[in-house]
């Protein structure tokens, strides 16, 4: 009498898996609109960078013979860098000053007359130069604009920043300044981008000061059009370059 062939379990079906695949995909498309880019904590972000690097070159670092004594290197810096770090508090209130400009700042920003970002200098307040002063002119359009920088004045003396640094620097486009003459042919406007963009920096903390901001945390500087944001090959370009930059110092570029 022949056996019966027992037959193989079927496999179980794989189906499940698309539809798993679809909800993972749909909750991280939720979580990435949920996602405020001006919510990061910059300062934050930078130690965990210079953490992760010291980590990595140590991993990469050949091992030496020996092992009888244990020295200081880097991962020895490591520590030091996480546990021994003064700026860490400042960093965390230069991150706290940041939300706030953003939140203070929205109806500037909005409307493209204020931008707000950070780099290696600090947290950085740019002014629409088209908005604060005419083309070629270091004249403040006050009545337009004087809003705004009691806006500014009160922000820069938050308690938050009260030992913090700024400085206002001047920015032009690659445009040569127009020559004024007066009756006598004597030219009686700015030789060059140069002194345009040091006397734009200076009006702006003359009004911050009227105002009530302190002199003594701002210094000043003009950089006529040697650090442009965009290309002065167009009109969009050179409107971008023209600005003031008021910068909340980062520790070490005080």
């Amino acid at each position: 009498m022949a056996k019966k062939e027992k037959k193989e379990p079927e496999k179980p079906s794989t189906a499940w898996q698309g539809t798993y695949g679809d909800m993972i995909t749909l909750m991280l498309c939720f979580f990435v609109m949920l996602y405020d880019p001006s919510e990061v904590d910059t300062a934050a972000l930078a130690q965990i960078q210079e953490s992760l690097n010291i980590v990595t070159e140590s991993i990469e670092a050949p091992v030496t013979s020996g092992g009888q004594s244990l020295a200081a290197g880097k991962l020895a810096d490591l520590g030091n860098s996480i546990s021994a770090l003064p700026s860490a508090e400042k960093g965390k209130s230069l991150s706290i000053a940041k939300k706030k400009a953003v939140s203070l700042f929205a109806p500037e920003v909005k409307s493209a007359k204020i931008t707000i970002s950070s780099d290696e200098r600090g947290l950085v307040i740019s002014l629409a130069s088209d908005v604060f002063f005419e083309q070629g002119s270091a004249f403040l359009n006050i009545e337009e604009t004087r809003d705004i920088l009691l806006k500014l004045s009160k922000f820069f003396q938050d308690s938050e920043l009260k030992n913090r640094r700024f400085r206002i620097e001047g920015h032009t486009d690659s445009t040569p300044v127009p020559v004024l003459l007066d009756e006598n042919g004597n030219n009686v406007g700015f030789p060059s981008n140069w002194e345009l963009s040091t006397a734009r920096s200076a009006n702006v903390l003359h009004y911050l000061s009227d105002f009530g901001v302190n002199e003594q945390q701002f210094s000043i500087a003009g950089y006529a059009d040697t650090r442009p944001m965009f290309s002065n090959e167009t009109k969009e370009g050179q409107a971008y370059n023209r600005r003031v930059d008021i910068i909340i110092l980062d520790e070490g570029h005080f």
